[in-house]
């Protein structure tokens, strides 16, 4: 057996960072930026108000109740040069309209009485120099960085890009991932089970995995047990895709198809790791007709194992290639306390126990507890869990240890 960190090392060895491309803003959400962007314009590109109200000068208000005749409204849109501020007068204003000149506060109607359509005002509330008004780039100013090279776009920055008139944006491509399954054994149709036959359940979790976690996914489909079957179908994913991911026929000792094909057209490494579940994998390229080199991620065939591993191995891999950092490919690493405890024995190997975690405000702690059976096909178990915790090889961990956690979702 191998240790993980080897295990790992490999195979992040062979996943190399994709091109750069050109988006529009609205397909860039989870891309990490290859150019740093700069302010061309401010923001807010003029002095708006913060609230519905009135417009005044501050002064007029030094004494209440002030009363103020109404000269005019601005709305949003509208410009406020042809309704200016005057002395003992007031503007109505509505909340993103533009500051009228001569203006030097903004009073909010509930601090105001008489009827919003009338022609004076009673302000209730004096006002400070500057009340409830946002200043011409009081958010962003021109030559202010808003984006660094390596920035995970989220929807906020987004929103920044859009205020300040980006369109598109420099990213990392992110990576294309086919999923392919083979064996006779397997069936996705609903059919009914014939003798000796299993259901596929494999191909559809590790796609919208995939999706939940931003890659975009080709479905290779169920190959049977034949060799050309499984050849052509390797070699049209990697005509098509930037990494492929299969499950089975992985393990020492089992005779299977694919280890055959991927043996004669790939550049393989079939590993046995330190780690339960999700012991034996598979690692290599095949090589497109042009040349490129495309990973290829043989995962356990047991349906846990093969989503440890996929979190273990084949997510930080595709995430390398989106262009995220080293210290970025592993997500949602905390340390939890044990509320009870986690049964294991001394084999040499780290353990992935799926559990629930959850956090105490009390302590102001993770909390972490099974999830239940922790066979590698208690697949009701992993569907209960909400993380991973890291037992290290020796015995039995006691309540009240603390362990590493990888969450799997928020």
């Amino acid at each position: 057996m191998i240790e993980l960190s080897e295990a790992r090392n490999y195979v992040l060895a062979g996943c190399r960072t994709n091109e750069t491309i050109v988006v529009p803003l609205n397909d860039a959400l989870g891309c990490i930026t290859a150019e740093a962007i700069v302010a061309a314009e401010q923001v807010p590109p003029f002095a708006n108000t913060a609230v519905d109200g009135y417009a005044l000068i501050a002064d007029d208000t030094a004494n209440v109740p002030a009363t103020l005749r109404v000269t005019g409204t601005v709305r949003a849109g509208m410009s406020g040069a042809d309704s200016p501020v005057e002395p003992g007068c007031a503007v109505r204003i509505m909340t993103g309209a533009p500051v009228p000149p001569g203006a030097t506060a903004i009073v909010m109607v509930e601090d105001t009485e008489g009827s919003p359509e009338g022609d004076v005002v009673v302000v209730t509330a004096s006002a400070k120099p500057g009340q409830h008004i946002r200043p011409a780039g009081d958010d962003v100013n021109p030559g202010d960085p808003v984006i660094t090279v390596g920035t995970e776009l989220t929807p906020a920055h987004l929103g920044v890009l859009a205020t300040i008139g980006v369109t598109h944006i420099a990213v990392v491509r992110r990576p294309i991932v086919g999923v392919i399954s083979t064996g006779d054994e397997l069936v996705d149709d609903g059919s009914p089970l014939a003798p000796g036959q299993i259901r596929d359940s494999n191909r559809l979790t590790l796609r919208k995995l995939l999706e939940s976690h931003g890659f975009e996914t080709v479905d290779l489909g169920l190959a049977r047990d034949d060799e050309q079957v499984i050849e052509d179908a390797m070699r049209a994913g990697a005509e098509s895709c930037d990494a492929i991911v299969t499950t089975g026929g992985v393990s020492m000792g089992d005779f299977d198809y694919v280890k055959v094909v991927l043996d004669r057209i790939g550049d393989m490494r079939w590993m046995q790791i330190a780690i339960k579940p999700a012991k034996p994998l598979a690692f290599g390229t095949l090589t497109r007709s042009n040349g490129t080199a495309v990973p290829l991620f043989g995962l356990p065939g047991n349906p846990v194992s093969s989503m440890v591993s996929y979190e273990l191995f084949c997510r930080p891999g595709l995430r390398k290639m989106s262009g995220f950092s080293k210290d970025d490919l592993d997500v949602g690493i905390v340390q939890g306390v044990l509320t009870e405890p986690l049964k294991r024995r001394s084999d040499g190997k780290t353990h992935f126990a799926r559990v629930v975690c959850g956090w105490d405000d009390s302590s102001s702690t993770y909390t972490v507890r099974s999830a239940g059976a922790q066979g590698s096909h208690h697949m009701a178990a992993m569907a209960a869990a909400n993380a991973l915790a890291e037992l290290p090889d020796g015995e039995t961990l006691a309540a009240g240890s603390t362990v590493r956690v990888r969450l799997l979702r928020p």
